[in-house]
């Protein structure tokens, strides 16, 4: 008997007239074939609605049907999950030769791809020794390990109960069968409807109209039912529904010829929207949506359409959060995108396979791990203050004082799938407790995410069970492949978010469609590595497969009629005009084919343009309080009355005043807690007078606010330290390790030799933990550095000696004489002099200060720069060790070396020779400028305890290269 086959456009009442036929013939115990699970309850919802029971009948989607025609002999073997599959793939490919492909092999992808042609082929009933190549040879392996597992794939499944109806008059009973939703079949599919056909009345549903490109893509299916069919076609008109008249027009005419004069009003059914940047598109669409639903549109009955949804998850969920906007995915998301499945593979990959520092704290820092979070972060900040890369959980266990219990489940278990299910439960139990429920969206995600894992442990086990076996690798990239189910796109009071081909069969009263930029919709379709477009044609051609895909375009045009179709009430379009970062961008070809539809002025009059430079929305079109506020804000810059009038009149007087105040942003310290201990402090560093110096904000900042980064770093500070360590050591110990009290040019190598040694004991001494090469490079850097630096030192020829060292004062931890510091009238400074060398003959003698880096200050640099700790310490040698000052310098340890600094011009013919000529200064210009840093000293203390910070760096020409505290410093923002 021959298929009967209704066509006709969209909205034309085909699937109705299906679904009534359906139930007139209930007592046949009839099979209504749906494209999906979700369609099947909408669809019986539907059937309800229309019947008061339903006493017969079944619904199922066309895997059901195949699963039970195969199952009807007793010839059926155990199906392989998605999970099962992927495994044997794996073991096919591990014993089979890759020749070129072995380099792609290593990558996951490989498999998924490989996989996912094996299926297409599978779906066009194709056998191995039917396809040519390496594709030819890798799908045998496949084939040949399912058949020694004694196992089938749904494919194969599929090609069984094509094979059984095909040649068995009793694997169908005669039921009537009904299909709708099926634009492109499969070669299984093609073959199963035929088979049915000849055996049972067989009816189909199909979009189609001769002659519309909007169909074009349809034309194979079309015409290869209509041979079935034989006739018996059901053309039917299109629907006379009370729809707006813009939105048949544009069904009519889409992708059509223009017909002039001919298009209705818009009136608003038809609008376009278009928005510079993802979220200027999205916020108008988030505007829109809450004009919708306060006017009393239930949010369910509105339907955001995209291409995909991977790129607009993101974005989406920050627009739509901002304006508390409630609205649900139909999709899926892979199990490591979840907070849960995240969580579980850190944790898995850090016992399994790299137990690195991120894997462990990406779960630790998780609610699932049973550590709080602060507790967490301290840990962690611990350990990246260390530098700790090796040794992590050992190291964290001894920090906390107890083990990690998340861990112990892990290494507990008896088998890798036993581990993956404490770890689960486990993680379940510390998020959520067990006095109540979970409730909310996340939690609904995470317990969707858990139900995947439980039900990928019963897969794995059954592999198991097969006597397949399982590595750490398998478990993982099981569980990096599993998808979680992130909602329905029918919840109740939230607005759909779906796809174009989960949109085809659904009906809203408002749908706004997105992404309709060129290259994104419609976008260029990618060949499979394994099975391109001419392998396809040729497959078609020999073996009828149907592998072949429609035309790119043709597909993307049909889809986007489709979703053009699905509002009943009102269709948005919506473009991005530019990309985030102000790039314009071109609209797609299917924007300017609705828009040419419509009169240019109607089009003009229904679109909304969002620029990047609308940074906020106007005060009467702001969709939310957040955005009113902003808008406030905004306009209290151009009419600062107006605005206050308005904050006055809605109670927002105090956000306003402190959105203005965010301006104007005042660098003095008011706070009296904060003046009262800076008022009481007796005690300055000469290096923070110098940092005071340079700009009392950035004082305020390193020495007030102080922060630190989190991660231990080898820079600048810790190899100056790691130098002073070592020539404290060097010089200290010279004398009797080398039996002389300065460098002499004669024992310049034996020298060296004490310094490497001295080197080794500094580098040895420090806590952070280094990698391989920052240990090399730190080493081989200083060492090349101090040598030079030694050898710089036995060519001076200077009757000088190094004496002391690390000379601290002003602190509890110096010497006694020292700790009183140097008293300035009113306060004392404290600090640590590097090096004093004296006059063996005289108690004369200068300071040193080393500079890691290439940096030496002159004489007029010291003054000029107000740099404090040279001349400061020079009168701590006077006042407090009893030396004579005759100067000080700077000493770098890099670069050209080079020693500069402040002099007596009395001392330079008798031991402070070969100097440069303009750092030597007369008494009375030495001890003047001495005095000078003195008063400035002064100056900055009373300046700090009266809580003046400014922003003042020091010069004409702003803020200094190196600083890095501009994004918390109280400058001026514009």
């Amino acid at each position: 008997m021959p298929l009967a086959l209704l066509v006709g456009p969209a909205n034309a009442g085909k699937v109705a007239r299906l679904l009534d036929r359906y139930l007139d013939c209930l007592d046949q115990e009839p099979v209504l074939v749906v494209p999906n699970r979700f369609d099947r309850d909408r669809v019986e919802r539907d059937l309800l609605g229309r019947a008061d029971a339903l006493l017969g009948g079944s619904i199922a989607t066309f895997d059901d049907l195949f699963a039970e025609i195969a199952r009807g002999d007793g010839g059926h073997h155990r199906v392989a999950t998605e999970t099962q599959r992927a495994l044997v793939l794996r073991r096919a490919l591990a014993a089979t030769p890759l020749n070129g492909f072995s380099a792609s092999a290593r990558y996951g992808g490989f498999s998924l791809g490989l996989l996912s042609a094996i299926s297409e082929l599978e779906a066009g009933l194709l056998r191995p020794d039917e396809v040519d190549g390496d594709l030819a040879r890798l799908y045998g392996a496949y084939a040949a390990e399912l058949d020694r597992l004694e196992l089938w794939d749904r494919d194969l499944e599929r090609r069984y109960a094509v094979d059984r109806i095909e040649g068995e008059l009793e694997a169908w009973d005669g039921r009537p069968v009904f299909a709708y939703g099926f634009e492109d079949l499969t070669g299984a599919q093609w073959a199963l409807l035929r088979a049915l056909a000849g055996r049972a009345d067989v009816t189909v549903s199909l979009p189609y109209e001769p002659a519309r490109p909007a169909f074009a893509s349809l034309a194979r299916t079309m015409d290869d039912l209509a041979g079935l069919a034989d006739g018996a076609i059901e053309e039917l008109p299109p629907g006379a529904e009370d729809s707006h008249p813009a939105l048949v027009h544009l069904e009519r005419h889409l992708f059509g010829a223009k017909e002039a004069g001919q298009a209705p009003p818009l009136e608003g059914a038809v609008r376009f929207l278009e928005g510079a940047g993802s979220r200027g598109a999205l916020e108008l669409v988030g505007d829109e949506v809450l004009e919708l639903v306060r006017a009393g549109t239930a949010p369910e009955s509105i339907a955001i359409v995209l291409p995909t949804l991977d790129r607009w998850r993101a974005p989406l969920e920050t627009a739509f959060g901002t304006l508390g906007i409630p609205f649900s995915y139909e999709g899926r998301l892979r199990l490591a995108q979840t907070a849960f499945g995240h969580a579980l593979l850190s944790a898995l990959r850090f016992v399994w396979k790299e137990p690195d520092r991120r894997q462990l704290f990406s779960f630790l820092r998780s609610p699932y791990s049973g550590l709080a979070r602060a507790h967490a972060d301290y840990l962690e900040g611990r350990l990246r203050g260390l530098g700790v890369r090796t040794n992590v959980e050992e190291r964290t266990v001894e920090l906390r004082g107890s083990a990690l219990p998340a861990l112990g489940e892990v290494r507990g278990a008896a088998t890798l799938t036993d581990a993956v299910r404490a770890l689960a439960a486990f993680m379940l139990r510390a998020a959520y407790g067990l006095d109540a429920p979970p409730v909310g969206a996340s939690s609904r995600i995470d317990l969707r995410a858990f139900e995947e894992t439980t039900r990928l442990v019963v897969e794995l086990e059954g592999w198991a069970e097969l006597g397949g076996e399982l590595t750490p690798d398998d478990v993982l990239a099981a569980l990096e492949d599993v998808t979680v189910r992130l909602g329905s796109a029918g919840d109740a009071g939230r607005i759909a978010v779906l796809d174009l081909l989960r949109a085809r069969t659904r009906r809203y009263e408002v749908v706004f469609i997105l992404g309709l930029e060129e290259g994104v919709f419609p976008r260029r379709s990618t060949d499979s590595p394994f099975l391109g477009d001419d392998e396809r044609r040729e497959l078609d051609e020999a073996r009828g497969s149907r592998l072949a895909r429609p035309e790119p375009v043709s597909r993307a045009r049909y889809l986007f009629y489709t979703a053009c179709t699905r509002p009943t009430r009102r269709l948005y379009l919506v473009r991005e005009a530019a990309s985030d970062d102000g790039a314009p961008r071109q609209a797609s070809p299917f924007w300017d084919e609705a828009r040419g539809l419509f009169a240019a002025d109607d089009v003009k009059r229904w679109t909304r343009k969002r620029p990047l430079s609308a940074l906020t929305w106007t005060l009467d079109q702001a969709p939310s309080d957040r955005e009113r506020l902003r808008a406030l804000a905004s306009l209290a810059v151009s009419d600062l009355p107006v605005a206050e009038a308005l904050a006055d009149a809605n109670g927002w007087t105090r956000r306003l005043h402190r959105a203005r105040g965010a301006f104007r942003r005042s660098t003095r310290l008011t706070n009296p807690r904060v003046l009262e201990d800076l008022g009481a402090r007796g005690v300055f560093g000469a290096t923070e007078l110098e940092a005071f110096a340079t700009c009392s904000s950035i004082w305020f900042l390193e020495r007030v606010v102080s922060p630190r980064s989190i991660d231990a770093q080898v820079d600048a500070k810790l190899r100056g330290s790691i130098a002073h360590t070592a020539l404290h050591k060097f010089f200290a110990g010279l004398p009797k390790e080398v039996g002389t009290e300065r460098v002499e040019p004669a024992k310049v190598e034996e020298s060296i030799r004490f310094l490497n040694r001295c080197l080794d004991d500094a580098l040895a001494g420090i806590r952070q933990e280094l990698s391989e090469l920052e240990r090399r490079e730190l080493s081989g850097g200083l060492r090349r550095d101090l040598e030079n630096f030694v050898r710089s030192e036995a060519e001076a020829d200077l009757p000088l000696v190094p004496r002391r060292f690390e000379v601290s004062f002003g602190s509890e931890r110096s010497a006694p004489e020292l700790q009183r510091g140097l008293d300035l009238d009113g306060f004392t400074v404290s600090g640590k002099i590097d090096r004093i060398d004296v006059d063996p003959f005289s108690a004369r003698g200068i300071v040193q200060d080393y500079k890691s880096g290439k940096t030496a200050y002159s004489a007029a640099k010291i003054e000029s720069e107000l740099k404090l700790q040279i001349p400061l310490y020079m009168l701590v040698l006077r006042d407090l060790i009893g030396i004579e000052p005759l100067g000080g310098l700077y000493r770098a340890l890099a670069g050209d070396r080079q020693a500069r600094g402040l002099l007596r011009a009395t001392a330079k013919d008798d031991v402070l020779a070969g100097f440069t000529r303009t750092d030597y200064r007369d008494e009375d210009e030495f001890w003047s400028q001495i005095d000078g840093a003195v008063e400035h000293a002064r100056e900055f203390v009373g300046r700090i305890r009266s809580g003046d910070v400014q922003h003042d760096p020091l010069g004409d020409a702003g803020c200094p290269p190196w600083c890095e505290l501009y994004s918390m410093c109280r400058v001026r923002r514009a």
